[in-house]
């Protein structure tokens, strides 16, 4: 027997989806019929997106612009929610712990993961209405194990999972599953900045970085934006029903940091 995704119909709320993994999530929800509402701090980039798809500018990190826009979701969804797929963060400052400036380390723990627990909050209660859904948040595999010269994204990415956790545990009762995705190399033009900044601060080239990126994992290859949107999309379908409280890898498994 197929399993259908059973997609078509739900309600998705999409962070950072002017561009990148968020946008391809935010068009493979809407391709196999969910009602979609994207929001990024990237305006260009949700003008772009295809029709059909809602849009709204929002620093996640800033709670009163979180509060409108779940207003517009209201609206939009009219009170209720089926899936929130919080997949904003930033690199955030690459270099010696001791040359990296507080207000940048505080920047990054302030979208990756104030804005994830400010998208959370907003979201448990209009998931609680539908009776039930899923959170989907966005750690890395730098939220399992540390990387040199990333303390603040690490810090951030492992944040992340135990909120993710404890979230799991809260809001199981009430139908509502939550995983965090722990994404490797992702093939796109932030990691190519990632690898040109890691680059820079270990004094090597961006070959040699790159190289030392896909030699770390079995598969010895990239991941790409759609393999995060499929599985964003099989944790939100029935094969994913009795799966919360998880953080999963999506990296070609890892084998060294």
């Amino acid at each position: 027997m197929t399993m259908t995704r059973e997609i078509t119909g739900k309600r998705a709320l999409v962070t950072a989806g002017g561009g990148g993994i968020g946008r391809r999530i935010a068009e493979r929800l809407a391709e196999d019929g969910a009602h979609v509402l994207a929001c990024d701090v990237d305006g260009d980039g949700l003008a772009s997106l295809p029709e059909g798809i809602g849009r709204m500018v929002c620093d996640v990190s800033d709670e009163a612009a979180v509060e409108r826009l779940f207003a517009e979701a209201d609206t939009v969804f009219g009170g209720g929610l089926d899936i929130l797929v919080a997949c904003a963060g930033t690199a955030g400052p690459i270099g010696p712990i001791e040359e990296t400036a507080a207000a940048a380390w505080r920047a990054c723990l302030d979208v990756s993961l104030i804005g994830g627990y400010l998208c959370a909050r907003a979201a448990v209660p209009r998931l609680r209405r539908a009776g039930g859904g899923t959170i989907v948040t966005f750690s890395s595999n730098a939220g399992l194990a540390g990387y040199a010269h990333r303390t603040a994204y690490c810090t951030a990415k492992f944040g992340i999972i135990g909120m993710t956790k404890a979230l799991a545990a809260e809001v199981g009762v009430d139908g509502i599953r939550v995983n965090a995705l722990c994404p490797g190399i992702v093939e796109g033009d932030r990691m190519d900045r990632v690898i040109a900044a890691e680059a820079r601060a270990r004094g090597v080239p961006e070959s040699g970085v790159r190289d030392g990126y896909v030699q770390g994992n079995s598969l010895r290859q990239w991941v790409t934006a759609d393999d995060l949107a499929e599985t964003v999309l099989f944790l939100a379908g029935p094969g994913g029903a009795r799966i919360t409280g998880q953080a999963i890898p999506v990296d070609g498994h890892t084998e060294a940091r």
